[in-house]
């Protein structure tokens, strides 16, 4: 059977030129799938019951299944995702009480090669790449299962996904024409992948780039990020220099609070003399515990002692809310596998 999530409307308009029907057949049939998120054929309650059936007969709308779902007690949701090829991923959606933004954190790859030392993803080791319609499948996914729209999209999942730039812009094209959701509501993180940033900053996106620091020198990023041995990180600040300077566009550096290692006053001094001339905003991310290492969450009050400093260089500093820890839902907290049953906690 085909799939119909994941075409475009020319691509609908194609299939229905092969059935005989005509092109608002297709405007109808994108609008269930991208707008309404129906999960099957059937739903689509506009079309007569002959042409439905017809349907059916050659298409499902999604291949892709839920296999676990957990609740967070702060609202936070993360879906367990299973592919057709049995490999799965792990998606989150973030709501906030005083927002109306429905945050989608989306997975690019199957496991990961950074391999950074906090973070459970890299501890599975890189699988595959997802393809631009398994990326958006997690949106269509959240959506259906909800109810609700998703408003904006982090690609802070599983996976470096300028590992994957192709099937990330792809599937970005498609969060902007065929979900309405706006570049400038989208955001792509890196580990700092040199070539594949200065490809980005030709491609005059109006989206995000968040940019994994963690350090504030070689020396120390080295030790929990293997990305800093081949792109270091003196290197990586001359390639967002060229990016801002070519989009114009403000960056986000997102830097983790791990006690003792990076969240000193030396530290903090460091960091905002090496970011001084970048066009940059900063967000610090306590530490989520994963078992696998030996780090700890930096105190509260060293992690406000440590954005004070940074923000009387004149940067605008937040610290990134809390969310889905509880289910490990967290920065730093994917694994796409489950130690839990099948069993849905919805």
């Amino acid at each position: 059977m085909e799939v119909l999530a994941g075409l475009r409307l020319e691509e609908l308009e194609n299939l229905m030129d092969e059935l005989g029907a005509t092109k608002f057949r297709a405007r109808q049939i994108h609008n269930w799938i991208y707008d309404k998120s129906v999960s099957s054929i059937d739903e689509m309650t506009n079309l007569a019951k002959d042409f439905r059936e017809e349907l059916k007969k050659r298409f499902i709308v999604t291949d892709t299944k839920i296999k676990i779902k957990q609740s967070s007690s702060d609202g936070t949701l993360k879906y367990l995702i299973e592919y057709p090829d049995g490999e799965c991923v792990e998606t989150v959606l973030m709501r906030f009480d005083n927002r109306a933004n429905l945050t989608a954190c989306v997975s690019s790859q199957v496991g990961c090669a950074v391999n950074c030392s906090f973070c459970a993803t890299g501890k599975r080791g890189f699988i595959r790449n997802l393809t631009a319609k398994e990326i958006i499948e997690q949106v269509l996914t959240i959506q259906r299962d909800t109810g609700l729209k998703v408003t904006n999209i982090v690609f802070m999942g599983q996976g470096e996904p300028l590992l994957n730039l192709k099937n990330v812009l792809e599937a970005l094209d498609m969060f902007n024409h065929d979900f309405q959701i706006g570049s400038r509501r989208i955001t792509i993180s890196t580990s700092g992948i040199i070539p594949k940033i200065n490809e980005l900053a030709s491609c005059e996106l109006q989206s995000t780039l968040a940019v994994s620091l963690h350090a504030p020198n070689h020396k120390l990023r080295a030790e929990i990020m293997p990305v800093e041995n081949k792109y270091p990180i003196e290197e990586l600040k001359k390639s967002l220099l060229n990016y801002i300077e070519k989009t114009g566009r403000r960056i986000t550096i997102e830097y983790i609070m791990i006690h003792g290692f990076n969240d000193t006053v030396e530290c903090a001094k460091e960091l905002a003399y090496f970011l001084n001339d970048l066009k940059c905003n900063i967000n610090l991310i306590p530490y989520n515990s994963v078992e696998e290492t030996k780090y700890r969450k930096s105190s509260n009050n060293d992690i406000m002692k440590f954005k004070y400093l940074l923000e009387h260089s004149g940067k605008k500093v937040t610290v990134r809310l809390e969310r889905g820890a509880d289910i490990d839902a967290a920065c730093g907290q994917l694994r796409g596998r489950s130690k839990l049953s099948d069993s849905s906690d919805s």
